[in-house]
């Protein structure tokens, strides 16, 4: 990976392009005061929870950080005393501390010191199966003032549990992990740490439509049902502030359905091989803030998830009021990810400030039909990405490549139906993507109202937009070598306005679709084009306008 630190990139931009560059300049790290008081929508106030001066330290409670003793029951007790005695603060001093699954409770702050390592064991038979599934490693739930605090390193020995796709691996990488053992599936293409992982879901599939099912009937899938490293469910007041989660066997940090949360000061790092790796992702939570934070994701780098909600997803979504600020994701699939599950609804989220350095996608919007829901009021700004593989923007409601149907196919909207609109997004430098801007919607739901502004990317390829409305560019450059720079298929009510691009575009504008039209482009030197528009089937160009 390229030591690339906070947008040193975006200076080459600056000599090209000075003008754009102007509203470019990174700008200082603030509080969480600051960025709830400059939020585009009316963010509530988030509060750090408090907690008793008390101190419990585990070495009281017979732990012993020799990295051999397994201190499950000695974390416990320190943990169920720090809360019988009405709360205050867990400490992990420094040493090895070898440990299976740690169960928090309410006004306790779990603090690491620096200089402290938490190894989750790799005997997977500490973990019970709960509900069909594993034991999250760090974990709580219906809890109030819960902390997760310190400049310790918690490490959930996930290379024992993730499976390895050949496809993600080296060579070298491929050929180490043979050695080390585990079992190939049959296609060759992915290695499991055990043979019960690799059969899991199949096992489980002979239990659909039993009942009564107890633990000991999922046990044999238990290598396949991988836990999270960290997750605090359904709770209140919850703080994560400074330690680092790595080589998680699913995701690294995932809380779920909480409530006036702050996530800051916290390093994530999973091998960009890590199956389902994903860093901070955000499941139905509500009034967060998530600041000061890098990440190094096998999946997705920041994302927001909703799934499940009880009420109205479009009035009352299940995620609301999250700003995410002053982060850096490296090799992550997408920086800021929203999706795919967004069935729950999603409203009011802020991301801003942050740097996107060798991701596969910039900012990356997903869901499909079956799993999609309401999300609105999305506003990002102030993000500087560099080397991105793929798209720098993403909108695709066809997640994990699902079938567009055949022609003439047509689909109800229901309420699993994808619905994104009203992204607000400005102030975005990117430089080394596979292509621009994508935005894809469905023929019933197209992607609509999306606003583009004060914007310069440079990549391979330029913008397309597919089943969408209502989008409008303004003030967007886009440095690309292709000679086609937009393409519009089944898009209307689209504006472009004082759109920069190179020498090297000999078509502004590809417009094809029956339902393509009030296309507009505006305040926008087309002289160096050969054609401003060309037609393509179903469209004519006198769907677009050129002013």
């Amino acid at each position: 990976m390229k030591n690339i630190l906070k947008w040193p990139a975006i200076a080459a931009l600056s000599l090209l392009f000075p003008t754009y560059y102007a509203a470019a300049q990174q700008t200082a790290a603030h509080d969480m005061d600051y960025y709830i008081a400059h939020a585009p929508f009316k963010m509530p106030a988030v509060t750090e929870p408090k907690f008793a001066g008390k101190i419990f330290n585990i070495k009281d409670y017979g732990a012993i950080g020799d990295g051999q003793t397994l201190n499950t029951t000695a974390i416990d007790k320190a943990i169920t005393a720090c809360n019988a005695a009405g709360g205050g603060t867990v400490l992990v001093p420094p040493g090895l501390w070898l440990t299976g699954p740690i169960e928090m409770k309410s006004n306790v702050n779990l603090h690491t010191e620096r200089g402290t390592l938490v190894t989750f064991t790799t005997d997977h038979t500490q973990y019970p199966v709960i509900d069909g599934k594993t034991k999250v490693l760090l974990s709580g739930n219906k809890l109030e003032n819960v902390a997760i605090t310190g400049e310790g390193i918690f490490d959930g020995g996930g290379d024992t549990w993730r499976p390895l796709k050949k496809s993600k691996a080296s060579p070298t990488l491929w050929a180490d992990m043979l050695k080390a053992g585990g079992v190939v599936s049959k296609d060759g293409s992915m290695l499991w740490p055990t043979k019960e992982g690799m059969n899991g879901e199949e096992y489980l599939k002979t239990l659909k439509g039993k009942t009564n099912l107890t633990e000991k009937d999922y046990l044999p899938a238990r290598d396949f049902l991988r836990p999270a490293l960290a997750s605090i469910t359904n709770s209140k007041n919850v703080l994560f502030d400074g330690p680092t989660f790595k080589n998680s066997p699913q995701f690294a940090l995932n809380p779920k359905g909480c409530t006036n949360m702050i996530i800051r000061n916290v390093t994530i790092f999973n091998e960009y091989h890590a199956q389902n790796g994903d860093a901070i992702d955000l499941s139905s939570c509500k009034n967060a803030v998530v600041y000061h934070c890098t990440v190094h994701a096998g999946d997705d780098g920041i994302c927001m998830k909703s799934s499940g909600g009880k009420g109205d997803a479009l009035n009352d979504p299940a995620l609301k009021n999250i700003i995410i600020a002053d982060c850096i994701v490296y090799h992550a699939h997408g920086g800021f990810v929203i999706g795919s599950n967004t069935d729950g609804g999603m409203q009011n989220v802020y991301v801003t400030n942050c740097n996107f350095v060798n991701t596969d996608i910039g900012i990356r919007v997903k869901s499909s039909r079956g799993r999609g829901g309401p999300v609105h009021d999305i506003y990002v700004d102030n993000i500087y990405m560099h080397d991105i593989l793929n798209e720098a923007v993403l909108f695709s409601t066809y997640y994990e490549d699902e079938k567009p149907g055949e022609p003439g196919q047509k689909f109800e909207v229901n309420a699993k139906t994808p619905i994104f609109k009203d992204f607000y997004l400005s102030h975005i430098y990117g430089s080394g993507a596979k292509s621009a801007i994508s935005i894809t919607g469905l023929p019933e739901m197209p992607v609509s109202k999306l606003h583009f502004s004060d914007i310069v990317l440079s990549a391979d390829k330029g913008v397309d937009i597919t089943e969408a409305s209502d989008i409008d560019l303004k003030n967007v450059k886009i440095l690309s070598p292709q000679k086609n720079l937009f393409t519009a298929n089944n898009a209307w009510n689209i504006s472009l306005d004082n759109i920069g691009f190179t020498d090297k575009v000999s078509t502004f504008i590809n417009v094809s679709g029956e339902k393509s039209k009030a296309i507009n482009i505006t305040g926008s030197n087309l002289k160096s084009v050969k054609e401003a528009v060309k037609a393509g089937a179903g469209s004519s160009i006198g769907v677009v306008a050129v002013k």
